[in-house]
């Protein structure tokens, strides 16, 4: 089968496909014909050695994968055989290789996508759809401004919606040149603006009666985090979830306590027991396939086009979900 390796740490160029041996599902797991992989910011990151974690050498990317059930193992329900499934890699044993045509993993962790989800719009409610949903659940919008940094990104894009079903009194979207805001917009928020413009967070204030967003779901980190800072309010939360991208130094911690706000860290993996992983995908399956959450599919690509989508979200031209498909 065709998969997508990194052996050296660089640019897209670094990716390239290799042949390996079909794997074979073992006792308790299930065979997967990969029909779509998502692609994530981390895996960027990884392949140029800047996550906080650096990969073991020859990486196989990609940690979220839709598809059917082709094989099953030894006392696996061979009634899976056939069936449509979002197989979230990151939390099984198997956590990556993902850009492939083939996986297996734990059957327990397969999730029955409905006939009207797609395979590409489940790989968007994975790793971003869940970190979305659990940001809210770890830090509630109810009633609240809230500001969504890159909202027209795969997080951004959710968090915009999901914010709005969980009762936010205002989303404001930051993000960067019109198409992305008009995304946001299209979207739901209330508010858009151009974090290009060196005084966006005086516009966020703007926006709020010149309090500044209550809650801030930062997932972009670096430089970014310390402008936010600028459109938090007074007694407001910063919840951080840009792994490995810190940007607060320890005057602007200083300065967040002085007005009496808080910083909260999120990390979504810890959240995830089998049956809340489950559970929370059903959820976003569902309201997916109700219409009420939107799924925006910014770029779609071959496994011998790993290293051009790579490049779009390098480039920051992607909106929304980057995926590779069968």
């Amino acid at each position: 089968m065709k998969a997508v390796q990194f052996s050296r740490f660089g640019g897209p160029e670094v990716l390239e496909v290799v042949e390996l041996p079909a794997p074979v599902p073992q006792a308790g797991e299930v065979l997967i014909r990969v029909h779509a992989a998502g692609i994530n910011f981390f895996e960027v990151l990884m392949r140029v050695d800047c996550y906080a974690v650096t990969p073991q050498l020859p990486m196989f990317p990609g940690v979220e994968v839709a598809g059917v059930v082709e094989a099953v193992g030894q006392g696996v329900d061979a009634a899976l055989l056939g069936r449509r499934v979002a197989a979230p890699l990151f939390a099984s044993q198997r956590s990556y290789g993902g850009y492939a045509e083939q996986v297996t993993m734990s059957a327990d962790l397969a999730v029955p996508l409905p006939d009207d989800v797609s395979f590409e719009d489940a790989t968007a409610l994975m790793v971003q759809g869940l970190t979305a949903l659990h940001l809210l659940r770890q830090s509630s919008p109810q009633g609240k401004s809230v500001l969504v940094p890159a909202a027209a990104g795969g997080v951004g894009s959710l968090l915009v919606q999901l914010a709005k079903l969980k009762g936010a009194a205002k989303v404001i979207a930051a993000a960067g040149g019109k198409a992305k805001l008009d995304l946001a917009l299209s979207l739901g928020a209330e508010v858009a603006i151009d974090y290009a413009h060196p005084d966006w967070p005086t516009h966020v204030r703007d926006a709020t009666d010149g309090q500044g967003a209550d809650i801030i779901y930062d997932t972009v980190g670096g430089a970014l985090t310390a402008q936010s800072l600028q459109a938090l309010a007074p007694g407001g939360e910063l919840v951080f979830a840009a792994l490995g991208r810190y940007g607060l130094a320890a005057s602007e911690l200083e300065t967040m306590i002085g007005r009496n706000q808080s910083l909260r860290g999120f990390a979504l993996l810890p959240l995830l027991s089998p049956d809340v992983l489950r559970a929370s995908l059903s959820e976003l399956f569902q309201l997916a396939a109700s219409g009420r959450l939107r799924v925006a599919i910014g770029g779609r690509f071959s496994l011998d086009q790993a290293g051009e989508a790579h490049r779009l979200l390098d480039e920051r031209r992607s909106t929304g979900k980057v995926v590779l498909v069968a």
